[in-house]
């Protein structure tokens, strides 16, 4: 793909990129073919992609893999592709953030910026060999933030947690169409097993999402507002705020939750 043929395809179909959508089209087939080649990708492979679009990346992982699947939210753009592809994929029409993904080894997507955040949160409730995508360079440097800096989040935790996280390379936003107002970057994700273990996960992720949401005030001031402890209950690190402690603190108050709730 390039700019012309973009321009062409968006004439054709009568598809109007869409903010709201994160409707940014790829235009550099050479990034998509470095992208595609991070995912070593083998011919058994079941490979799953978000938002398509005009399908830069899907001509290439139809070459590499016996088995495609593409969720398409946009019916003008899912009406291409289905046209496009016909068997050579499986076509899923509908909102990401609301299907189930069907069982997959490789993920590799360009997602639309809007949803970019929910989608990583929900890719890490399941189990696969490896993630390939393309996301804002910002929240791309989330995602691996070191403790204690302003990037430093919840999901820099529950990556952690899930999987290891790199940024394989930045992306001007002058490889896409429309052009976008930042940088992107492509990231790996690898499964891995949890690097410590916690009592429940449940309370472990409830922990991490609320203090967060205070990242500001003093742990304990945050859990107790939220409800997770009484103003008498003794916990680790009360004194600290969130952005300070490492993941595997977080789990040590996690614990220490867990069993204040459960009388344990």
């Amino acid at each position: 793909m390039n700019t012309s043929n973009i321009s062409n395809l968006i004439k054709k179909t009568g598809i109007i990129p869409q903010k709201r959508k994160g409707q940014n089209f790829l235009i550099d087939e050479r990034i998509a073919q470095r992208q595609v080649s991070f995912a070593d990708i083998e011919k058994a492979d079941r490979v799953l992609e978000i938002g398509p679009g005009f399908g830069t990346l899907t001509d290439i992982l139809v070459e590499k893999s016996d088995s495609v699947t593409c969720i398409e939210l946009d019916n003008t753009l899912a009406d291409y592709i289905e046209t496009k592809y016909h068997s050579r994929i499986t076509l899923i029409r509908g909102d990401a953030l609301k299907i189930k993904f069907p069982e997959f080894d490789k993920f590799v997507s360009n997602i639309p910026y809007s949803i970019s955040t929910p989608i990583i949160f929900k890719l890490l409730e399941y189990q696969f060999k490896k993630a390939i995508i393309m996301v804002q360079k910002e929240l791309a440097e989330r995602m691996i933030a070191s403790v204690g800096t302003p990037a430093y989040s919840r999901l820099t935790v529950n990556i952690f947690y899930r999987a290891r996280c790199r940024i394989l390379e930045n992306v001007t936003a002058s490889k896409f169409r429309p052009c976008p107002k930042v940088d992107s970057a492509l990231v790996e994700i690898i499964c891995r097993p949890a690097p410590f273990q916690v009592l429940n996960e449940a309370t472990f992720f409830n922990v991490i999402k609320t203090a967060f949401n205070y990242r500001r005030k003093k742990i304990r001031t945050s859990l107790k507002e939220s409800g997770l402890i009484s103003k008498e209950d003794s916990i680790p690190f009360a004194e600290e705020r969130i952005e300070n402690l490492s993941p595997k603190e977080i789990g040590q108050l996690a614990d220490s939750v867990f069993m204040l709730r459960n009388k344990l």
